[in-house]
C-alpha cells in the first residue's frame, strides 16, 4: 500500500499527548496503521480572509501539482520503453524512495522560506510546478516526433514484402539499369506459389527474358522476386500477372533515394539514442522537484486547515498514517472515536449517504480533525 493519512489533530496539554493518544488508538493493541509525526515548521499565520481565500487556492494547487507529478511519472515510463519495470528506481524525491521522503519529511527552507508569508510560498511553488509542466509538453513533443518519425520508418522496414521499403533489400546488381529496351521488374510471390511461378513467368508476357528470374528475398508468407523484359511488354506483363495472383510492386531502382532512406534511418536512430539520456535526467530531476514540492502543498495545508479548524496560537500535531487495505475502515472508525469531540457536526455528515448541498466536499473527506490522503501510486498501469 503506498497510501498515507495526513492528518492533524489539536494539541492536549502538548503536541507529544496528541501523538501518544494516536498511537495507542491505532497501534498498540490492534495495529492498524504505521505511524510517524509529520513536521511542518512555524510558518506564518497572517489573517483570518487570507488563511479563508488560501484554503480554495491551495485545494486547486495541490490538485495541478498532483497531475504535474503523474504526467512526469508517465513520460518516464513511456521513454523507458522496454526498460520500463526500471521506472521505480528512477522516481526518487530527494534521491531516497517517495515512502522515505515523505515518511522523514523536513521543509526545504532554502527553496521555500518560511518568512514569506504562506501565500508567498504557494505562488513559489505555482511558478516552479507550471514551469516544469509547460518544459515537459515541450520536451515531449520533440522527444515524440523523433521517436513518431523513426517508428514511421521502422514499420516502413517491417511491414509485408507488399509494402515495405526495400532499401535495405536490393542491390544495384539486381537490376538491368540505363538500357533503351530492357527492364528489371520486382513481383511478390506467396510462398505456396513459388512453383507456379517459377514454370509460368517466363509465358506471362512476349518478351520476358528467359531464366530472368531470381528470389532476392523472402519473409514468412511471401518472396521477392526479380525478372527482366522488354520495355513494351511490361503493361501486358503486369496485367496476367495479377491475374495469377502475383503482385508487381511499383518499384524504381534509385541508389540516391535508397541511400537517403538510410540515412535519414541512421540519423532518427541516432538522434533518439542521443536525447534519451538527457531526457531522463530531465525527468529524473524534476519529478523530484515536482514530488518535493506536492509534498510541501500538503504541509501548507495541514497548517492552514489546522489553523482554521482548531484557532489560535499554532497548537496541533501533524500525524502522518500508512494503513493497510484491511485495516482502513477499522482506522477511520477509531479516528473517528478518537476525535469526534472536535467537530459535532462531523459525525453527522460521516453518519449521512449522501452529499449535503452548498457542502463542497464529498461526504467522505470530511472529518472531525484534518485529514488529506496522499497516494504515492502515480501510475494506471502495474510496472
Amino acid at each position: 500500500m503506498t497510501e498515507f493519512w495526513l492528518i492533524s489533530a489539536p494539541g492536549e496539554k502538548t503536541c507529544q499527548q496528541t501523538w501518544d493518544q494516536m498511537m495507542a488508538a491505532t497501534t498498540r493493541n490492534n495495529n492498524l496503521s504505521t505511524n510517524h509525526k509529520f513536521n511542518i515548521p512555524d510558518l506564518k499565520v497572517g489573517t483570518l480572509d487570507v488563511l479563508v481565500g488560501l484554503s480554495d487556492e491551495l485545494a486547486k494547487l495541490d490538485s495541478f501539482v498532483d497531475s504535474v507529478v503523474k504526467k512526469v511519472a508517465q513520460y518516464m515510463a513511456d521513454v523507458l520503453e522496454d526498460s520500463r519495470d526500471k521506472v521505480q528506481e528512477n522516481l526518487l524525491a530527494n534521491g531516497v524512495d517517495l515512502v522515505t521522503y515523505i515518511t522523514r519529511f523536513q521543509w526545504d527552507m532554502a527553496k521555500y522560506p518560511i518568512k514569506q508569508s504562506l501565500k508567498n510560498i504557494s505562488e513559489i511553488i505555482s511558478k516552479q510546478v507550471s514551469q516544469i509542466d509547460n518544459d515537459l509538453k515541450s520536451r515531449a513533443s520533440a522527444y515524440n516526433n523523433l521517436k513518431g518519425n523513426l517508428q514511421n520508418l521502422e514499420r516502413k522496414n517491417a511491414g509485408s514484402l507488399l509494402t515495405r521499403s526495400l532499401a535495405d533489400i536490393v542491390k544495384k546488381e539486381d537490376f538491368v539499369l540505363d538500357s533503351e529496351y530492357l527492364i528489371t521488374l520486382l513481383v511478390v510471390v506467396p510462398k505456396a506459389a513459388y512453383t507456379d511461378w517459377q514454370k509460368s513467368y517466363e509465358g506471362l508476357a512476349e518478351m520476358v527474358v528467359p531464366r530472368s528470374s531470381h528470389l532476392l528475398f523472402e519473409d514468412h508468407d511471401s518472396g521477392l522476386f526479380s525478372v527482366t523484359l522488354f520495355l513494351k511488354a511490361v503493361d501486358d506483363f503486369k496485367h496476367k500477372a495479377r491475374e495469377n495472383k502475383f503482385a508487381v510492386r511499383d518499384f524504381q531502382y534509385n541508389e540516391e533515394e535508397l541511400k537517403a532512406d538510410k540515412e535519414e534511418m541512421t540519423r532518427l536512430s541516432t538522434d533518439k539514442k542521443k536525447q534519451f539520456g538527457p531526457l531522463v535526467r530531465w525527468l529524473k530531476v524534476n519529478f523530484s522537484e515536482a514530488f518535493i514540492a506536492w509534498i510541501h502543498i500538503k504541509a501548507l495545508r495541514v497548517f492552514v486547515e489546522s489553523v482554521l479548524r482548531y484557532g489560535l496560537p499554532v497548537n496541533f500535531q501533524a500525524m502522518l498514517l500508512q494503513p493497510s487495505k484491511k485495516t482502513m475502515k477499522r482506522l477511520r472508525e477509531v479516528l473517528n472515536d478518537l476525535y469526534k469531540h472536535l467537530d459535532s457536526s462531523a459525525s453527522a455528515i460521516i453518519d449521512c449517504a449522501m452529499d449535503i448541498p452548498g457542502l463542497n466536499l464529498s461526504v467522505q473527506e470530511y472529518y472531525p480533525y484534518v485529514y488529506y490522503k496522499i497516494d504515492c501510486n502515480l501510475f494506471d498501469f502495474k510496472v
